[in-house]
């Protein structure tokens, strides 16, 4: 008996040590689940005279009233054409004013503070506002590189998904010599078009002979034929 006990013995081992050795075995780590579909009706695009179009995730889940007042201005075409007037290199690049020296906004009222916990990043895309708090309106700036200490105390309302290369390319200066300008804002569930780059205006007409001769006898320079502002969708 005692053989067969020994030889029962070694076979159950030999059983379990498979069994012992696969719980030993790491447990494999479950699928990274897919990202979840953005939703088109919260993605803001800047198509920008720096040569591409900025796409930036609007937040109305922290932000609500600003991200409508972006929305209804984008849809009537108000941030076409407006220049980012305020732009400090390191910091950040400030526009959406009509006027296009910081004092202007939309006719629509001001918006109260929607201050939350979203951080001034790089990207970010906050409010720009007067030293009242409530004073927001249609201004807002695009952060270059981060501003902890503004946190809590502007509306931060979005940050850039892509493009953020056309952002660093915006003309420097308060305000910039030649300021760079927003072409044409979409939402992006209104299927905008593809982006186009700015016209550039048609260059001057040349001088005939007959018109050099006679402004030379004249004592004048020569006009030249104005140049014609190109079209713009609107």
């Amino acid at each position: 008996m005692r053989p067969l006990a020994h030889l029962a013995a070694l076979f159950a081992a030999a059983v379990a040590t498979p069994a012992v050795a696969l719980a030993q075995q790491p447990t494999p780590a479950a699928p990274t689940p897919a990202p979840a579909p953005v939703d088109q009706s919260n993605v803001w695009l800047l198509d920008l005279s720096t040569g591409g179009r900025v796409a930036i995730l609007l937040r109305p889940d922290v932000a609500p009233k600003m991200v409508e007042r972006v929305k209804t201005l984008t849809r009537q075409h108000f941030y076409d054409g407006l220049v980012f007037h305020r732009v400090i290199d390191g910091f950040m690049a400030q526009g959406g004013d009509p006027k296009g020296d910081g004092t202007g906004g939309s006719q629509l009222p001001d918006l109260p503070a929607e201050f939350n916990y979203l951080p001034h990043v790089r990207g970010a895309v906050a409010a720009a506002r007067a030293e009242k708090e409530d004073s927001a309106n249609s201004q807002f700036y695009i952060v270059f590189q981060p501003r902890f200490q503004l946190d809590k105390k502007y509306t931060v309302f979005g940050r850039v998904m892509s493009g953020m290369n056309y952002v660093d390319a915006i003309a420097r200066g308060e305000p910039p010599q030649d300021p760079s300008r927003v072409i044409h804002a979409y939402i992006a569930s209104d299927n905008p078009p593809p982006y186009m780059p700015a016209a550039a205006p048609p260059a001057a007409a040349p001088v005939s002979d007959a018109e050099l001769t006679g402004a030379l006898r004249a004592g004048r320079p020569a006009k030249r034929a104005p140049a014609t502002t190109a079209p713009r969708q609107r």
